[in-house]
């Protein structure tokens, strides 16, 4: 029985078919190259900027939002479309506008 021997999965392998690794390679070092001369400034990461660029370019009604620059509803906005709804209900449900 194979209730004390489970078989583990197996692991995730994922071999890239259409990228050419000696290709990148020498393009990183050409370029590592060129900035040790001083050819290219040097490179400023910042991970703020670099995270959330990622995150907008995967999505795209975050790609359209960026383009079209709106803006979404802000939290106060929308509180107060909560609490004159809920006074509207009120009256329609007792008649009177008062609470």
């Amino acid at each position: 029985m194979g209730l004390f021997k489970e078989r583990k999965p197996r692991p995730f392998n994922h071999p890239y078919i259409y990228v050419d690794e000696r290709k990148e390679k020498l393009k990183k070092l050409e370029e590592d190259a060129k900035r040790e001369l001083g050819m290219l400034p040097e490179r400023k990461i910042d991970p703020a900027k670099d995270i959330r660029g990622k995150f907008v370019e995967g999505t795209k009604h975050l790609k359209r939002r960026k383009e079209s620059g709106k803006k979404p509803i802000s939290a106060g906005i929308l509180i107060v479309i909560i609490g004159v709804l809920i006074y509207i209900w009120h009256y329609l449900a007792t008649g009177s506008w008062s609470f």
